[in-house]
Parts: structure tokens; C-alpha cells; sequence
């Protein structure tokens, strides 16, 4: 299948998805809506992940040249005996969990949602501990008092998700049962399921994770979009972090955000490692998010993939709570709040993560950087997205702390980006690769790094990019490729040339000589223009005439409109 139809094929996907959501646009907040469509459609992927191994299963138990053949003769031949003993089989958590396929109780399968909302919906019906239904309840009361009396549509869904969170213990607490609390018409949620049940999430040439990573991508784009700024502040554009993550290749080793939001980073370390043939599971997730409800949608999307994680007990603030103490992480990513005040509340100003400097209270700038490069391991290396005035204010001890990091050689790379990359601010931004070790080692991606103590690579990537609606630049994969590339060839010291316009390696003398600004564009220069072969001053004067001749034709347009408008008696 051609790229082209797999990209149709994920456009119908979002007007299903966004129709979905506009179901229950005039009843609930965009904020509540969110995580209402998120809700199901977690329960609608990991049941057909579920089912997916569910029938492969069944035909390796029914194949004789597979080492899981059920052999009928062992069990009494075949009939309605060895049809139950196949169910149980099949109903053997192991055989999910050896092919990291998330484990889904019977109760909260999309069939059994599905069959059952219908019922609920004008109904009542009992579950029993061991998932079957009762359409009345047993005359035992002992009996009944095991049973899950279920009544609404929404109390279907929820016991489905607590059914998931037991099954699961690393989601204890993460799920949103809010479903009975919703005020939403049994009907309209039920055609809400009906409708999330046509979202295909197999294809023929569509991993399902890629599937659901690109629904999760989009639905907090649009969210990011509906709810405005706060809604954006979960949500970094995907190949923005693409980027930071191509350019660090964290292949092994500890990878942490401590503003992780839904935990783009640690899903983009995921497809980056997989396509270069490397192992999830050399890498381990640490990250810290805020915010209760964005918290638990992190949590959502490394478990639907199967990827370890640890964000600690529970959402709470980096700086006064900050979850991973001691933790000393090879990678370090992160797309913090741009410019945000008032952060240091419950700080201490002796903190020892001020080391080179305390951060003002009015910007948290350098305080995310500082943080960040207090989790770093002796040879880590990090990138991290910031305002662009990160790189100039001397404003309230920035300049001094900038100035630090620049003398201690920890800044490797400064990468300028082009305005309108964000849903969410148009505030210009640019990405700060810092690392502890510049002299020569081998990356975890296998690169021969050359000693690079005393350098700073600047690219201007302000030119890339192209606007994908009115509103909205973004990268194609060929800008992330050219950035990437200069910067891995700076650092092993082969094909590394500087650009006027793009790139420079430059020293830490020149750097001091513009008082310790880090802006690209004052050291990679302007692109060179093409000589067109008219010499300057010719160009002058002729420019100049042609000047001349339009501010007279100018003139001339002017005096005419004048004339008209007195004619018609609106003399001015």
C-alpha cells in the first residue's frame, strides 16, 4: 500500500474521530469531552489489540505443526468438550503477556460493551464475579451481593476501566472512571459507542500502534486547538519532538521529561528506536507531569504500547515535589511551559540545582534548564525547548546564568525555529541541546564523537518548514533530516561544513565577544545571494529609478481617485 492511501486512510479516520467528539460537543466542556473520547477510545484499542492475539491464538491451538497445538485426541476428541477447553486456553493471561499484548478482562471487550449498552440503555442487569450476565438479579442474596448491579451506560464503561486498572496494577488510579458522573443522555453515549466501534485499528500495512498513536496525535491537536492556551500546554507538535529525539537518539539508557505531558517524547524514543532495529527495552521512562488529568493520559499511552514507565506516585509540581530525586538520566527531554512565573513558590533559594545561578521568579526558563541538567548523568545530554528570549535576556540574573553554562562548556547546540509551530502561542522558540561530556566517546547509537570541548554548533532552521493550514507551520521528515544530519556530522567530525545562512561551529571566544547571546543568527551570517552579473551600482541607480516611476504613478492614481470623488460629491 502506497503511502498516499495509507494517508487517506488516516484522514477518514480523523472526521470519524472529530465527528465522534462533536457528539458530545454541546453537553460537555472541550476539557471533559477530551477525556471522554479518549476514554473509549483506549477501551476500543486495546480490545482489538486484545482480539487480534485472541484469534491468532486460536488457530495455533487448532494448528498441528505449532509448538501451542491442542491435539483433540488429549482431549477427548473434538466436540463441545474440547471447544471449552480451547476457551480456557484462550482465556490464559501468558499467552498476551509473552507478545506484550495488553491483557483486556472480558467485561471491558468492545463486543461485550457493545452487546450490553444496548440493554443498559432501557435496563438493568447484574455482572458476576466471573464476567457473565444476569438479566435478573439471583434470588441469592449472597449471591446478588457479589454481583455489580449495572443501570447505566455510563456504569458500563466504568466498571469496564476499574475492571482494566485491576487486571493491570500499573494503572492503578490512572484511568478516568468519570463516565456515571457525566450529565450525558444514555442514548448519545450509546451512539457514541456504536460509532467508536467503526474506528478500524487494523490495517493492511498500518502497525495498530501507529494506528493509535496517530488518533492520540490528532485528537490532542484538535483538543489543544478547542480549548486554546491551557489546552495546548499538554501538546508538542510531533515532529518538533521528532527532532529532539532524532537528534539525541536515546537507544539505551534512562530517558526523562520532567513536563512529559501526555508523553509525546517517550512515544516518539519508541518509533525512533524501533526503526533503527533497537530494543524498547534497553531504555527506561522516568517523567513527571502536573496536571491529574494530562498525567493520566501519559500513563494511558506507554501502557496501550507496552513501554515500562515510572512517573512517579502521582502528578505533582517538578520543582517543589520533584518525583525522581535521585535519578541521573542519559536523555533528557522536555517542552516546558514557555516563560512561566510565579513558579517558585515552596523553593528554597539555596536549592542545589541552582548551580549556576538562581532563576528569577518572574521566568522559570533557566530553572527548567537547571533542573534538567541536575538529572543528568556524567555523559547525558539533553534538549529542551524555550523561548527564544532564553538566548539574550539579561533580565534578572539570566544573563549570568546563561553566561555559566556557556564558561562550564555544557552547551552543545542551539537550534533557531520558525514562528506559528505551536497550537497553542505564537512566542518564538528554539531548542538548547546541552551535554556534560564533549570530549571523545561513543553515543549510545554507536557514533565516534569527536572531542568537542570549546565548540557550539548554531543552525538557523527558520527558513525550514511550510505552512499546513492558514494558521500552522511544520516540518517535512527532509527538514528534520538536514538539521539532524549537520549536527551528528559536527559532532563526529566528518562532512561538517559551515553555512552562511544555516549553520557555524563557533568557539567560546567568539561567543563571550557577543556577550554570551546565543542567537544562531548572529553567527551563521546571511546565505550567500546568487550574482545575478549586474554590478551594484548599476542595480542602485536602476532600482531607484523604477522607484521613482512608481511614487509618480502614485501620485498620478491618487490625484485621479481625488478627481472621481468630487465628482460624485465626496470632494476630500
Amino acid at each position: 500500500m502506497t503511502h498516499e492511501e495509507e494517508q487517506q486512510f488516516l484522514n477518514h479516520l480523523d472526521k470519524k474521530l472529530w465527528v465522534a467528539a462533536d457528539k458530545l460537543r454541546s453537553t460537555l466542556d472541550a476539557a471533559q469531552y477530551k477525556h471522554t473520547v479518549l476514554g473509549l477510545i483506549f477501551l476500543k484499542y486495546v480490545s482489538d489489540a486484545f482480539d487480534i492475539r485472541h484469534k491468532e491464538l486460536d488457530t495455533q491451538f487448532r494448528d498441528p505443526d505449532h509448538e501451542y497445538y491442542m491435539d483433540p485426541e488429549d482431549f477427548g476428541g473434538e466436540g463441545e468438550e474440547y471447544e471449552k477447553d480451547v476457551a480456557y486456553e484462550l482465556e490464559v493471561r501468558d499467552y498476551y503477556l509473552e507478545t506484550n499484548t495488553f491483557w483486556v478482562p472480558s467485561v471491558a471487550r468492545w463486543v461485550f460493551l457493545q452487546n450490553q449498552n444496548k440493554v443498559v440503555i432501557n435496563g438493568t442487569i447484574w455482572i458476576t464475579p466471573e464476567g457473565d450476565v444476569l438479566l435478573e438479579a439471583p434470588a441469592d442474596e449472597e449471591q446478588k451481593r457479589k454481583c455489580k448491579r449495572i443501570s447505566s451506560v455510563g456504569q458500563l464503561i466504568d466498571n469496564a476501566l476499574e475492571s482494566i486498572e485491576v487486571a493491570n496494577p500499573k494503572l492503578k488510579g490512572v484511568l478516568n472512571k468519570l463516565y456515571t458522573r457525566l450529565q450525558i443522555d444514555r442514548a448519545k453515549l450509546g451512539e457514541l459507542i456504536d460509532l467508536i466501534a467503526t474506528i478500524p485499528f487494523n490495517h493492511a500495512s498500518l502497525n495498530s500502534k501507529d494506528i493509535l498513536g496517530h488518533v492520540y496525535e490528532y485528537m490532542l491537536g484538535q483538543f489543544a486547538l478547542a480549548e486554546g492556551k491551557k489546552g495546548g500546554q499538554f501538546y508538542t507538535p510531533k515532529s518538533i519532538v521528532s527532532l529532539i529525539v532524532q537528534m539525541l537518539e536515546p537507544f539505551k539508557g534512562r530517558v526523562y521529561d520532567p513536563a512529559m505531558g501526555s508523553g509525546g517524547f517517550f512515544v516518539q524514543s519508541e518509533h525512533f528506536i524501533s526503526a533503527h532495529q533497537g530494543r524498547i527495552e534497553d531504555v527506561s521512562i522516568y517523567g513527571q507531569e502536573y496536571n491529574h488529568t494530562t498525567w493520566q493520559l501519559a500513563a494511558m499511552n506507554m501502557a496501550i504500547r507496552g513501554i515500562d514507565f515510572n512517573f512517579g506516585k502521582e502528578p505533582a509540581n517538578t520543582y517543589t515535589n520533584d518525583q525522581h530525586p535521585d535519578l541521573r538520566a542519559d536523555f533528557v527531554m522536555a517542552n516546558p511551559p514557555f516563560n512561566m512565573k510565579e513558579w517558585d513558590a515552596g523553593v528554597a533559594t539555596n536549592d542545589p540545582r541552582w548551580q549556576y545561578g538562581t532563576p528569577p521568579s518572574g521566568n522559570a526558563n533557566f530553572a527548567w534548564l537547571q533542573h534538567m541538567l541536575y538529572h543528568l548523568a556524567p555523559n547525558g545530554s539533553l534538549g529542551l525547548l524555550l523561548a527564544n528570549g532564553s538566548m539574550s535576556s539579561n533580565t534578572n540574573n539570566e544573563g549570568s546564568i546563561r553566561r555559566a553554562l556557556i564558561e562550564n562548556d555544557l552547551v552543545e547546540c542551539m537550534v533557531a525555529l520558525p514562528g506559528q509551530l505551536f497550537t497553542n502561542t505564537q512566542i518564538p522558540a528554539c531548542i538548547w541541546f546541552l551535554t556534560r561530556n564533549k570530549g571523545k566517546r561513543t553515543s549510545a547509537a554507536g557514533r565516534k564523537f569527536r572531542d568537542r570541548k570549546g565548540k557550539v554548533l548554531f543552525i538557523d532552521a527558520r527558513n525550514l518548514g511550510y505552512m499546513k493550514d492558514r494558521v500552522l507551520r511544520d516540518f517535512t521528515q527532509d527538514d528534520l533530516n538536514q538539521v539532524t544530519e549537520v549536527f551528528h556530522n559536527w559532532q563526529i567530525g566528518k562532512g561538517y561544513e559551515d553555512e552562511a545562512g544555516f549553520c557555524a561551529s563557533v568557539d567560546l571566544a567568539a561567543i563571550e565577544k557577543h556577550d554570551y547571546v546565543l542567537t544562531p543568527g548572529r553567527y551563521v551570517g546571511a546565505a550567500a545571494e546568487e550574482d545575478d552579473g549586474e554590478p551594484f551600482a548599476e542595480k542602485m541607480a536602476r532600482l531607484t529609478s523604477q522607484l521613482k516611476t512608481q511614487f509618480e504613478e502614485s501620485d498620478r492614481l491618487e490625484a485621479e481617485i481625488k478627481k472621481n470623488l468630487t465628482g460624485l460629491g465626496y470632494g476630500i
